[in-house]
């Protein structure tokens, strides 16, 4: 049976049922959120077991500027929680909706029955390159500025996605948020433009899942709701999963010139003042060894180990 995505993506789109091809890497304008495409994939072949992602089948039910009548229905009143999706570096449109569907599954798979969610996937337009040599790797600079200037979009879509989260509450339903990777820098620039549009608090997330993070490591210290400091208020905890044996993140903290949230957490993290164990939870990962590890794989840890898959279904 295959897994049912939704997605919005602020990709330049010039063939909607094309996931590999028509989807591409430069970025609609910032200040036109109506061009952001919206629709339904649905994606053949996952296999948590395997790793394998599977591949996108079909995409339907498309429209801009906000989910369909269709869609918003579906998600308003889905009979299960809901988990939003925010994508790394080097991630193809396809990749980033056969990624979510692959988080769906995984978390399906756990043994509460509250992991198992309907998944909604925001796609910026990363190149899907692998960072390569000779320096500088010109795919990874690329795919930081476009999730920076993807942020305005991002609050769009959350600003889009808000009063379905409301509705999907009030029939009982929870949400969580997923960002992984370079998606911190998206997401820290969507939380700073949420404020600063004039937009207040909104619970919008039960649980904020952050893992591991290619963010810089301050990314909390900010007093004014700079960097993800406003996160706290738009969910209400926030599980930080990092690991000193990210060799990705080990290369993005060279080429930054500073530690990752992703690394060690965020600075300061055993402050019970600055984390309160009720609002933060930190989890250490540096140690997992029960999947197949790489330079590639370390950085993908949170969806390949079978204890780090466990400890994120506990912890939404």
């Amino acid at each position: 049976m295959p897994t049912t995505v939704y997605f919005a993506t602020n990709r330049v789109v010039t063939d909607v049922a094309d996931a590999a091809g028509g989807y591409k890497n430069s970025m609609v304008a910032p200040t036109r959120p109506q061009d952001i495409t919206y629709g339904t994939a649905f994606v053949d072949g996952v296999d948590v077991a395997a790793g394998a992602q599977g591949t996108v089948r079909e995409i339907v039910d498309i429209s801009t500027g906000g989910f369909s009548e269709q869609a918003r229905g579906d998600l308003s009143s889905p009979g299960r929680n809901l988990l939003v999706f925010v994508h790394g570096f080097d991630n193809t449109f396809s990749d980033a909706v056969t990624r979510a569907a692959f988080n769906r599954e995984f978390l399906a798979g756990a043994a509460s029955a509250d992991a198992d969610m309907s998944v909604i996937a925001f796609s910026w337009p990363s190149l899907g390159e692998l960072v390569g040599f000779p320096f500088p790797p010109a795919p990874y600079f690329a795919d930081q500025l476009m999730a920076r200037n993807s942020g305005l979009h991002l609050m769009a879509f959350l600003a889009n996605l808000q009063p379905i989260l409301a509705a999907a509450l009030r029939t009982g339903q929870r949400s969580v948020l997923l960002a992984h990777s370079m998606g911190h820098i998206a997401l820290q620039s969507a939380v700073e433009n949420w404020f600063l549009n004039g937009n207040g608090d909104a619970r919008m997330f039960d649980t904020a899942v952050l893992a591991a993070g290619d963010c810089g490591y301050e990314a909390f210290d900010h007093p004014t709701l700079g960097g993800l400091s406003g996160l706290g208020r738009l969910a209400g905890r926030i599980a930080i999963f990092y690991s000193g044996a990210d060799d990705v993140l080990k290369l993005s903290r060279d080429l930054n010139g500073a530690q990752r949230l992703g690394q060690d957490g965020p600075r300061n993290r055993v402050d019970a003042t600055a984390f309160p164990q009720k609002v933060y939870a930190m989890t250490d990962c540096s140690g997992l060894n029960d999947y197949a590890v790489n330079f590639q794989t370390s950085h993908q840890y949170y969806r390949l180990s079978p204890t780090a898959r466990a400890a994120i279904a506990a912890a939404i």
